[in-house]
């Protein structure tokens, strides 16, 4: 009998996807013995609408497949961009539950999310019906041991670089380069994204 095809959902506005976000993706992937990590880009918020470093999502559409260029099993996802507004977790893993019925799915997400994850819609349901596979954010410590069934957490390694910092420098005009493959850093300057 052939084994179930395991994909695991991991989001995010990916403004810009940077090497943090790859090098989690993929050793989560090896890891967790996953198939393919889905990297889905996430709508902008709406409340956050009249800012101009958010790029939008066509843009950072672009750059996630960019980026998975380089990682075999880590697959870019525009699901929740197709998807009516607001979009919550639930309703991805349902949508695409449905779109690879042979295939068990799962999400991944930071420890700093699963503090909060109580607060997600459903998230019994994320839990039960689904898994969660959660990886270390420095400052955000959560022990193995105390999670419930159907969540385990991976100890990839761990990188404090965020996306907003990214910006400000390219911004300010720093060569961000070594921090993000090279056709992401090419396609931002070329589209003279985020004041560059």
């Amino acid at each position: 009998m052939q084994r179930q095809r395991r994909i695991a959902l991991m989001g995010g506005s990916f403004n810009p996807v940077h090497i943090g976000h790859l090098m989690v993706a993929d050793y989560v992937r090896q890891a967790a013995h996953l198939d393919e990590v889905l990297m889905c880009v996430s709508p902008l918020n709406p409340l956050k609408a009249g800012n101009t470093d958010l790029a939008s999502d066509t843009d950072r559409m672009e750059m996630l497949r960019l980026a998975c260029m380089r990682c075999p099993g880590v697959t870019p996802c525009d699901i929740e961009l197709t998807m009516p507004k607001p979009s919550y977790t639930i309703d991805t893993l349902r949508l695409l539950a449905g779109r690879y019925p042979d295939a068990s799915i799962s999400i991944i997400i930071g420890s700093d999310n699963w503090l909060v994850f109580d607060r997600w819609r459903a998230s019994r349901e994320i839990i039960e019906r689904y898994g969660v596979i959660v990886y270390p954010r420095p400052g955000y410590d959560i022990e193995a041991s105390s999670l419930p069934a159907n969540v385990i957490k991976i100890d990839a390694p761990t990188v404090d670089l965020s996306s907003t910092f990214l910006r400000d420098k390219l911004a300010e005009g720093l060569e961000m380069n070594i921090f993000m493959p090279d056709r992401v850093y090419d396609y931002i300057k070329k589209k003279k994204l985020y004041g560059t």
